[in-house]
């Protein structure tokens, strides 16, 4: 890595190839190890690594969680019997792989980026993102080829025997056949269930081409975020617009996600202690916990959602929305017809409106407030820029929670049984409701903490130096604003290992001795009273020194002078000036 005070890629400069590569290699392998291994441990709590191998399992749930497309396809023959199919569609991405990968990928990003200067240049920034692209690209497409394996099922846990006897299974389907075709009854009832029981396999692979563009794109997604919201980040020469308006609204958001994020897998720690399947519960929360958080997150919001759930799937969704989806499908899901089942749904919204107020006065106190340029003006944008972050950002969310599972198992064309769940947000009235709740928080909290005093007192400077503690008037050095200007910052704006905070309080030379000037570069009648050094002295004017009276002279005949005495013989380590030390009792 190069230090701190060296630019690379600026203006004429030349890319550190080897620097770039080095941390494309480090972001991209932790980024897919983080990856791996949280969707290793959420199948193995699920269960699922009884059915088939581990490792394929793993590699398309990475693929899965990082934009990528997996095609199941099965069958079910025995005995030469030909005409079962399973059909299955997934469209389903598990975000707490995805968010481990993210986390992981953003943070190794921008330490390179960080290690890079206090400024980067353009051809640097695109070069360094490039490379991370790329590389992941390339991991993706060696996923591809090893996310491909067969599991196999279990008829009686799925409910197959079923299919051969009555109650409304094939029996009374094949009655009902024209032109004879009930005679099957006899066969398909009996046999074709023990069939089933017998083998039944569901291959899956990855789709080599929806692999490599989705990661390209989630990869190119997940770095364009992450440097957006760090704010200690540096950034071409010219963006300083970025990093005042764009950044402490990203940030606020993005820290807002995070923490609902860890609120979600708390719940779920707390659920588990009590059930009877920890280890299920605990897998799903690493898979799934984003999933649920954030599509309670539009929700809460008041966003449409359009769904429907059939067959064993439904009794996957949380309460009450399985019984809502079950009970009609005609209408879109909202957090009304949700509280007419559960009356505590009503919470979900308090908790994102209180979500959605704390990120704007995260926002508020990241901005740079302006002393003298009016309350209402630094309100208003506050307000306008969580809001436009806001009207992007909840769509985002409503796309990324949408669910669509569609598993059947047709014998000749006749549906034998089937499931599905599909839920999918409104993404024009997302957008909407996400700039007029971003607007409104934004407003509400910046009046916050215009009252409560701490309307600008994170602000951080563009080079990536912190900024922390209650501001002093006049912070030169914040991006985009003049010095002078009365901006409410923390302290200078000179990069290095020790950044002085600001004062509490005027400088006094009476209290601080640093701060006084010396007698000798003063004019005369500014001088005080004292000696060369400053020191004071007494009072009036001070006499000549006293003559010394000279030593009486030796006598010619008197005795010659003694001897001086010898010098003190130290003592020895264990004994003390008078004598060996006694023990201490």
């Amino acid at each position: 890595m190069s230090n701190g005070t060296t630019h690379h890629g600026g203006n004429g400069g030349t890319v550190p190839w080897g620097d770039v590569l080095l941390s494309a290699i480090a972001s991209v392998s932790w980024a897919l190890i983080g990856m791996a291994g949280t969707a290793a441990l959420g199948l193995h709590l699920l269960g699922a690594d009884a059915a088939a191998s581990l490792g394929p399992m793993t590699a398309a749930m990475v693929a899965l969680g990082a934009g990528g497309a997996v095609t199941p396809s099965g069958n079910v023959s025995a005995f030469g019997l030909k005409g079962a199919q399973a059909h299955t569609a997934v469209q389903i991405t598990p975000l707490g792989v995805g968010l481990v990968g993210a986390l992981l990928l953003s943070w190794f990003f921008l330490r390179s980026l960080r290690g890079a200067g206090v400024v980067v240049g353009p051809a640097e920034l695109l070069a360094r993102a490039g490379s991370v692209v790329a590389l992941f690209v390339a991991m993706m497409g060696g996923l591809a080829w090893a996310g491909h394996d067969v599991v196999t099922i279990d008829g009686d846990k799925l409910g197959l025997g079923k299919v051969a006897g009555g109650g409304g299974g094939l029996g009374s389907i094949t009655d009902k056949l024209p032109g004879g075709l009930g005679d099957l009854g006899g066969l398909l009832p009996g046999r074709i269930g023990d069939l089933v029981k017998a083998k039944a396999a569901v291959g899956f692979s990855v789709d080599t081409a929806p692999t490599l563009l989705g990661g390209a794109a989630w990869a190119a997604a997940v770095l364009l975020i992450a440097l957006l919201a760090s704010r200690r980040t540096p950034l071409p020469p010219g963006w300083d617009a970025v990093h005042r308006a764009v950044r402490p609204a990203v940030s606020s958001l993005v820290a807002v996600l995070l923490v609902a994020v860890l609120a979600g897998l708390a719940a779920a720690a707390y659920a588990a202690i009590g059930d009877a399947h920890p280890k299920r519960i605990a897998g799903a929360a690493l898979l799934g916990a984003p999933n649920g958080v954030w599509l309670g997150v539009p929700l809460g919001l008041f966003v449409p959602f359009d769904g429907k759930a059939t067959g064993e799937l439904a009794k996957l969704l949380p309460d009450p929305l399985d019984k809502l989806l079950t009970a009609d499908a005609s209408r879109p899901v909202t957090l009304g017809r949700l509280s007419e089942l559960d009356g505590r749904v009503w919470l979900l919204a308090v908790a994102v409106a209180l979500m959605m107020l704390y990120a704007g006065v995260l926002t508020a106190v990241r901005t740079p407030f302006v002393r003298g340029g009016g309350a209402l003006r630094f309100a208003g944008r506050c307000a306008v820029r969580l809001g436009v972050v806001t009207a992007l950002a909840l769509p985002l969310l409503a796309w990324l929670t949408e669910v669509s599972v569609d598993a059947s198992l047709s014998v000749f064309g006749f549906d034998a049984f089937g499931a599905g769940v599909e839920l999918r947000g409104r993404l024009g009235v997302a957008l909407v409701l996400g700039a007029l709740w971003g607007a409104g928080a934004g407003g509400v909290g910046a009046v916050l903490a215009l009252v409560c005093g701490v309307a600008g007192w994170r602000v951080v400077e563009v080079g990536g130096v912190g900024v922390g503690g209650v501001g002093v008037a006049g912070g030169g050095g914040v991006a985009g604003v003049a010095p002078g200007d009365g901006v409410v910052s923390g302290g200078g704006g000179m990069a290095g290992p020790y950044v002085p905070g600001g004062s509490y309080r005027a400088p006094n030379p009476d209290t601080n001795p640093y701060l006084r000037v010396p007698d000798e570069v003063r004019e005369p009648e500014d001088r005080a009273p004292g000696d060369v050094y400053g020191a004071p002295t007494m009072v009036g004017p001070i006499g000549p020194s006293p003559t010394p009276k000279p030593l009486p002279k030796r006598r010619p005949d008197g005795p010659p002078p003694l001897p001086p005495p010898p010098p003190p013989v130290p003592p020895s380590p264990g004994e003390g000036p008078s004598g060996p030390r006694r023990p201490r009792r």
